[in-house]
């Protein structure tokens, strides 16, 4: 009766440490994508600044342009 129960109560631990293994493989999984879409958002949030301040720089020129061209006036 006793190697009856420790068969079940192994039986069930095994069963505990195949769902946390599976978790774990998710989890990280999950992490791993996570990051790579982290990486690319970093990525993408430079470029978009680069941008940024390229215009920023352009509509700075328009507007000296067009101040000089109305103080020339």
């Amino acid at each position: 009766m006793i190697q009856l129960d420790q068969s079940v109560e192994l039986k069930g631990l095994e069963n505990k440490l195949d769902q946390l293994i599976e978790q774990y493989d998710h989890v990280k999984n999950e992490n791993s994508s996570l990051k790579t879409k982290q990486d690319s958002l970093v990525r993408e949030k430079a470029k978009l600044l680069e941008k940024t301040t390229l215009a920023r720089t352009r509509v700075e020129a328009m507007i000296s342009r067009l101040k000089a061209m109305e103080n020339g006036s």
